[in-house]
């Protein structure tokens, strides 16, 4: 009989998959059916295809499955597992209990800030939608502008901007238009089930990826991001961030104390987070790894497979990181950015992934595809990863090869003719 030990893997990638597989553990995949890939089929030791975003779909399935092969552990590292992971993770006794208590606050986004009100940690003005009447009472609460965002759901979806009480009609109207039907960008496993207002919070934006061991956080990276007040798309990220020591253990501290008061005790986390005139505030945060290339960033900059060890904690294949590794060098992700209208023409991508200081370039768009004004992530067009020895370096070359080697030819949206008068 075999010694491996056996983990049940709730969604994720290709990546996730092949970490398992290096562990040399049996993989119980269950996977939804819009995400199977042919690697999973080949790599998976039991591959089931199954809604695991629905519990009671999953919840039979699992059992099942642990009944048979028997599990050591319940692992997620995908946004839409982490809930389903950690109830089974629970139900199953392979936790202290309370981990899908923590899942649950983690990703619904009012419950977060509910709870950190009641240790007493920084949180902006935060109410739900109720109604139309809920915008404007929120106005005057909370000042313009201020944010509305759906409750769980990720990657920029659905976000908006109110600017004045007279924009307040545009944003109740994209409300209902969303409020209740599924993501419709990217990925459609996402339900909204609900608005949260927040008053805006100001100030450079970062993102803090850490690594928890038996409720000890250990910081990996500090993520530096581009962003613009014009929309919600992220247009980059770098590591390290180009901080002061002081801003950076203010960032690192305020992330530490966030994750002990959410309870998050194992496994990655991703926590986005502003340096505001009123001190660090989270804006919201993640118990699995950061998307976006940032894992690779990380692995580029410092050495240190996140995913890795996502994987071979759980099931007690690794040692914890005794202190936040040294960077030993920067890594940049720089978003394909162009102005709306049709495309034309795409080249240049493949020269670019081919140099050495590239780890990754795509680009998602063909001849014919619309470029759509930029709203959120899933308008953007691709992305290309590089590495130098620091970070305004890695910046400088990432920035010139999006803007002058990756060609994109767009043909401008056509201005409107206006209307003759007789």
């Amino acid at each position: 009989m075999s010694n491996a030990k056996t983990v049940l893997l709730i969604g994720g990638v290709d990546a996730h998959l092949e970490r398992f597989t290096a562990l040399g553990v049996k993989v119980v995949l269950i996977q939804h059916p819009d995400k199977v890939t042919e690697y999973q089929e080949r790599a998976a030791d039991v591959l089931i295809v199954a809604d695991y975003t629905d519990w009671d779909v999953v919840r039979p399935i699992a059992e099942t499955a642990r009944a048979v092969h028997g599990v050591q552990a319940v692992v997620s590292l995908t946004e839409p597992g982490v809930n389903p992971a950690s109830r089974l993770g629970d139900l199953f006794g392979l936790t202290d209990g309370r981990r899908y208590e923590v899942s649950r606050r983690m990703r619904d986004k009012w419950l977060m800030r509910r709870h950190l009100a009641e240790l007493g940690l920084p949180v902006p003005h935060a109410a739900l939608v109720e109604d139309r009447a809920s915008l404007d009472v929120f106005g005057e609460r909370a000042g313009y502008p201020f944010i509305v965002k759906p409750v769980s759901t990720t990657a920029g979806f659905g976000l908006l901007r109110a600017e004045n009480p007279a924009d307040l009609d545009r944003v109740w109207a994209r409300v209902q238009e969303l409020d209740g039907g599924r993501t419709d960008r990217g990925s459609t496993m996402f339900t909204v089930d609900g608005f949260l207002m927040e008053s805006y919070i100001d100030g450079p934006e970062f993102s803090v990826e850490a690594l928890s061991f038996a409720g000890r956080h250990v910081v990996v990276a500090v993520t530096e991001k581009l962003t613009s007040e014009d929309h919600f798309a992220e247009l980059g990220h770098a590591v390290p961030a180009r901080l002061a020591d002081a801003d950076r253990a203010r960032l690192t501290g305020a992330v530490e104390e966030f994750l002990t008061g959410m309870g998050v005790v194992d496994g990655p986390s991703h926590t986005e987070i502003r340096l505001s005139s009123r001190g660090p505030v989270v804006i919201e945060s993640h118990n699995r790894l950061g998307g976006d290339n940032i894992v690779e960033l990380v692995e580029a900059a410092y050495g240190i497979d996140m995913i890795a060890y996502g994987a071979a904690w759980p099931l007690g294949l690794v040692e914890p990181l005794a202190a936040p590794p040294v960077a030993k060098g920067a890594a940049v992700m720089r978003a394909v950015l162009r102005r709306p209208g049709t495309v034309t023409a795409v080249s240049g991508v493949d020269a670019v992934r081919s140099r050495p200081d590239v780890l990754a370039a795509q680009v998602s768009v063909r001849p014919g595809d619309t470029v759509r004004p930029l709203r959120d992530n899933w308008d953007r067009l691709g992305s290309v990863v590089a590495t130098a020895a620091d970070t305004d370096a890695a910046v400088e070359l990432c920035e010139r090869l999006v803007r002058e080697e990756i060609r994109i030819d767009v043909e401008p949206e056509a201005a409107p003719v206006p209307a003759r008068v007789a």
